[in-house]
């Protein structure tokens, strides 16, 4: 096991790169690839990041020579030999060949484009442009890099010791919430944490906590490199961002309005199983519901990621109701802010109701609340995120308005096409 402490103490970027191959990333953002290389290689989109927690100012913290040296390594990395076997020849989800000959042989020889980057009021700018199936893979390594360049920030002011307890106890806090999650029957849960994970090294130690403390459990992580050298199962299904970038794409309010089931149409092409999971809060779930075609209904779940959870799942089952489904048969993955009194509570209430499923991120992976002074290492909230496609600003409104992003004219023109009405608000964890 990694004595995480002596290598944070010893840290030098060469030996511990904060993002160290193309497949450190969220395996749900390769099969979204595979899913835009085939049908929308054309499209140009722009990513930028956006911090959310404005009181974090980045660029006042992070050194810009510093970042701009980790984005060029990662712009250096290429598929090993190692990881193109695993993806080419590895069982997901109960099938060989998820990855396309076609796109194999793209991704293998694939670089990261250029990015841009400057400092403006105290944070960063950091935006992404080019074709859709390339920059979309910029997404998790950019936030990776800027999450642990943070928690380096802190962490270089503290002795060898020091360290050595602040490890101690986050990994007792970890375990701790390990111990409550034990009992719980038919629980299971992902790791979910990449995006805003406080550093590889962590990421990976909490996994194999998980997978040795919660066995059978735990199903997998969502981190396609930790999958492969812990062997277990990689997880991940879609994102809001194939129906945003297909809605800026609409030519007409009644192709808007179809553009989420677009999305789903093109996804039901290649995948069944498992990997039929509908995520419906993009532009509301409840109107995306009411309005969904018949064949959705016998998709095999659904990702609750805003709103009020519970919610969520209330709605989602009485629409299976409705469509004549058994939702006791229906998988409900909840992955909006989870920790783990959370998951007890949901899982209590929804397990016999539906397979009720946790997507564990954030407080899972980079939970160091209350260990340092002035609550230094505590999770904030960041997100890189589609913002323009062919020229066209990409709109969410989500079930949590204080998640909604696009312009404020575009906003109100998407709320009238969906049928949005009031929403309400609530607080952005992470």
């Amino acid at each position: 096991m990694v004595d995480i402490a002596t290598r944070v103490y010893n840290h030098k970027w060469k030996i511990d790169p904060i993002v160290r191959s193309l497949i450190d990333t969220d395996f749900y953002k390769l099969l979204m690839c595979q899913s835009v290389f085939r049908n929308k290689p054309d499209t140009t989109v722009t990513f930028s990041l956006i911090n959310r927690s404005k009181h974090i100012r980045l660029a006042d913290l992070i050194d810009e020579g510093e970042l701009r040296e980790q984005l060029d390594h990662i712009r250096s990395l290429s598929l090993s030999r190692g990881e193109s076997t695993w993806l080419r020849g590895n069982m997901f989800y109960g099938k060989r060949a998820m990855f396309r000959p076609d796109f194999m042989e793209w991704f293998e020889g694939m670089r990261l484009p250029p990015y841009y980057l400057e400092k403006r009021d105290g944070q960063y700018k950091l935006t992404f442009e080019g074709k859709w199936h390339e920059v979309m893979l910029w997404e998790i390594p950019a936030l990776a890099v800027l999450m642990e360049l943070r928690s380096r920030t802190v962490l270089q002011t503290m002795g060898k010791f020091e360290l050595q307890v602040l490890y101690a106890r986050a990994m007792t806090k970890l375990w701790e919430k390990v111990e409550k999650l034990r009992g719980l029957d038919g629980l299971r849960l992902a790791d979910f944490g990449t995006r805003r994970r406080h550093s590889f090294l962590w990421q990976d130690w909490c996994v194999q906590a998980m997978h040795e403390g919660l066995g059978n459990k735990f199903v997998g992580t969502s981190n396609c490199l930790i999958a492969m050298r812990r062997e277990v199962e990689a997880i991940g299904t879609n994102a809001h961002e194939l129906p945003m970038v297909y809605a800026a794409l609409a030519e007409t309010d009644e192709e808007l309005r179809q553009a989420p089931y677009d999305v789903l149409a093109d996804w039901q092409e290649e995948h069944d199983g498992n990997l039929r999971i509908i995520l419906p809060d993009t532009y509301g779930t409840k109107g995306f519901l009411e309005n969904a075609p018949d064949w959705l209904a016998g998709w095999t779940g659904i990702r609750i990621d805003s709103g009020d959870p519970a919610t969520g799942a209330e709605i989602a089952i009485d629409w299976w109701k409705s469509r004549g489904e058994d939702p006791t048969k229906k998988l409900v993955i909840f992955s909006d802010g989870l920790d783990v009194d959370k998951i007890i509570e949901l899982q209590n209430r929804f397990n016999g109701r539906v397979r009720p499923s946790f997507g564990w991120g954030t407080l899972m992976t980079n939970d160091f609340r209350g260990l340092t002074p002035n609550d230094a290492l505590a999770p904030f909230s960041i997100v890189c995120k589609a913002v323009a496609a062919n020229g066209r600003p990409t709109v969410k409104l989500s079930d949590n308005p204080n998640k909604a992003m696009g312009p404020a004219d575009e906003i109100a023109r998407y709320k009238r096409v969906f049928g949005v009405g009031e929403q309400e608000a609530q607080e952005v964890v992470v």
